[in-house]
């Protein structure tokens, strides 16, 4: 037996690098099962496991470690069921364009409130700043204020022009970090500028759709030559919320939470009930009408089942 790292997975085959520096094809023994979790994928990314080693040079994973963190999405347009992206994460990065292609801040909350939720540290990473317009530009910086004022690091990047990359480096040296956004942010190419052997292929945007292709079919982890991990995950279009009770939702907003405990009644949803603070406090713009409204349709995703872009 042996303790290991999962940082592979190709479907049904998970790659696991052990503790003393072996990779070792795994497949998931055939009892095993993870309580409470209704996930697609048992085991992800991350996860610290044990394995059974065969014959073959092949070994079974038997027993899967306490998670610190995971983030999680939800699997397909109706399913109930989660997919786990990534597990035991030091660091998030979510990379998010303003245009070529276009992240909504709707997709930027859900994101943010689901970390939240699984207490996965989140840093905004805002890309391509060199092909902007200075309308865009002046966009980008309000956002930026925007999400640094509610307590989220944000930087300005640009692989081209070598902008924040030094900085970059320094943040996740020694670190399991996540790199996630929408296909066509430039996750592939910002990889291949801080780990320059890895030649991930790189994706050209839809003119048409102004969107990404996926490039990424399956998550892995890269390591950094300073030591630590990033792990690439295929881009996500949608950001279905998952498992969450309707009262919890503003705990994820740390902007909305902070007015809450103003409001008239312990039980507010801030949505019609009279002496709520936190709609007094959109009112007068101490939270931000965009968050405001990415709460509301978190609120209404939960209310009618559905998931929605």
């Amino acid at each position: 037996m042996k303790n290991g790292l999962v940082i592979k997975n190709t479907g049904s085959w998970y790659l696991v690098r052990t503790d003393d520096g072996q990779d070792i094809e795994c497949k998931i023994k055939g009892n095993f099962r993870l309580k409470s979790i209704r996930s697609t994928n048992p085991i992800s990314i991350g996860d610290r496991v044990t394995i059974i080693l065969n014959n073959e040079g092949t070994g079974l994973i038997s027993e899967i470690e306490d998670r610190k963190n995971y983030i999680v999405r939800r699997s397909s347009n109706l399913s109930k069921q989660s997919h786990i992206i990534a597990a035991n994460l030091d660091l998030c990065f979510l990379i998010v364009t303003i245009n070529h292609p276009v992240t909504s801040t709707v997709f930027i909350d859900r994101f943010l409130a689901s970390a939240e939720a699984y207490r996965v540290p989140v840093n905004l990473i805002f890309n391509k700043i060199d092909i902007y317009t200075e309308e865009e530009i002046e966009y980008l910086d309000a956002l930026i204020d925007m999400y640094q004022y509610i307590g989220y690091q944000s930087a300005k990047i640009s692989v081209l022009e070598n902008i924040g990359l030094e900085d970059l480096q320094e943040t996740i040296k020694g670190k399991i970090t996540l790199f996630s956004g929408h296909s066509g942010v430039g996750k592939s190419t910002l990889i291949n500028a801080l780990v320059p052997d890895m030649n991930l292929k790189t994706g050209a945007i839809s003119d048409y759709h102004n969107t990404g292709m996926h490039t990424t079919t399956f998550s892995e982890m890269i390591e950094l030559p300073q030591g630590g991990f990033i792990i690439d995950t295929p881009g996500i279009k949608g950001f279905g919320t998952v498992d969450m009770e309707k009262e919890q939702i503003s705990h994820y907003f740390p902007d909305i939470f902070k007015f809450s405990t103003d409001c008239r009644f312990n039980n507010c949803i801030h949505m019609n009930e009279p002496g709520c603070a936190v709609r007094n406090a959109v009112e007068k713009h101490y939270i931000s009408e965009s968050r405001y409204k990415s709460y509301l349709s978190m609120m209404e995703e939960e209310a009618d089942g559905k998931y929605r872009k």
